[in-house]
C-alpha cells in the first residue's frame, strides 16, 4: 500500500485554478459517491494514451529487461500496462474555457467544478491506495523525436502529442501493476473493470460550481437543489460567457 503522492514533476504553480467539465449524470455521480472517478487508461478516448514515442520504441531499451520475462514482446508488455493504470483528468486555467465547454459538454446541461491544484493534491493524498500515485501537469511533445525516460513506466501517461496542447491537462495517475505474492508480474490478475473511485471531501476540493452558459433557468434551479440535497456548501453560478448584457 502506498500513501505518498508525488507532484515533483509539475511545472505549473500549485495555487493554479483547475477545472472539470461534466455532464449532469457525472456530476450526480460525483456527489453521490463523494469521490473522484479514476478511469482505466485503455478506456480513454485517445488511443495513444500511455504510448511511447517513436524514438523510445526504436531503441527497445534494455531498461525493461527486468520486467519482460519468457520472451514476451516489449510492445505487448507496454500495452498491457494501460489496463493497470487509472487516470483522473483536470484542465488548468485561471479562467473558465469556452473551448472546454464545447469539447466536453454536448448539451446545455453542463457543469464545471472549479478547484485548485494544491487542493487536489491534499485531498487525494489523504487516501491510502495500492500502487503508485503521481499528480502533475501533462507535457505535450513531438512523438517523432522526443524521448521519455525509459525506466519510468508511469511517464507515458504524463506525455501526449502536441495536438492536444489546448487541453492544458493536470492529471492524477495511479499505476497498479499486477504483482503476485512472489513479486512477479502476473497478467492473470484482473484489472478493474473500468476504473475506481477515490474518496475526497467535496466541500474542501470544490471552490465554485458553474452551470453551462446556455443552460435554462430550470436547470440552474435543479443543480442548486441537488447541491443542497447533498449538503455541499458551495455557490452555484451560471457561466457569464453567454451573458447578453455584455454585447
Amino acid at each position: 500500500m502506498n500513501k505518498s503522492v508525488s507532484s515533483s514533476q509539475q511545472t505549473v504553480n500549485e495555487k493554479v485554478m483547475i477545472w472539470r467539465y461534466l455532464d449532469f449524470t457525472k456530476f450526480i455521480s460525483l456527489l453521490d459517491k463523494q469521490a473522484l472517478f479514476f478511469t482505466r487508461a485503455d478506456k480513454l478516448l485517445d488511443q495513444f494514451e500511455g504510448s511511447w514515442t517513436k524514438a523510445n520504441l526504436e531503441r527497445l531499451s534494455a531498461s525493461f529487461k527486468d520486467y519482460v520475462k519468457g520472451g514476451e514482446k516489449i510492445l505487448d508488455f507496454l500495452r498491457k500496462i494501460r489496463k493497470y493504470t487509472i487516470v483522473n483528468c483536470w484542465h488548468w486555467n485561471e479562467y473558465e474555457s469556452a473551448a472546454m465547454w464545447e469539447l466536453y459538454i454536448k448539451s446545455d446541461a453542463g457543469i464545471a467544478i472549479q478547484s485548485t491544484f494544491d487542493s487536489l493534491i491534499k485531498e487525494l493524498g489523504k487516501n491510502e491506495v495500492q500502487g503508485v500515485m503521481n499528480i502533475h501537469d501533462v507535457k505535450y511533445i513531438d512523438f517523432e523525436s522526443f524521448s521519455m525516460p525509459e525506466g519510468d513506466l508511469i511517464a507515458p501517461f504524463f506525455h501526449k502529442r502536441k495536438s492536444f496542447a489546448h487541453e492544458q491537462e493536470i492529471r492524477a495517475v495511479i499505476q497498479q501493476l499486477p504483482i503476485n505474492k512472489l513479486g512477479q508480474i502476473d497478467w492473470t490478475i484482473k484489472p478493474h473493470d473500468s476504473g475506481i473511485y477515490i474518496p475526497v471531501d467535496l466541500n474542501i476540493l470544490i471552490k465554485n460550481i458553474l452551470v453551462s452558459p446556455t443552460a435554462p433557468q430550470w436547470f440552474m434551479d435543479l443543480v442548486g437543489a441537488v447541491v443542497k440535497k447533498y449538503n455541499l456548501d458551495k455557490p452555484v453560478k451560471q457561466s457569464s460567457l453567454a451573458d447578453p448584457s455584455l454585447l
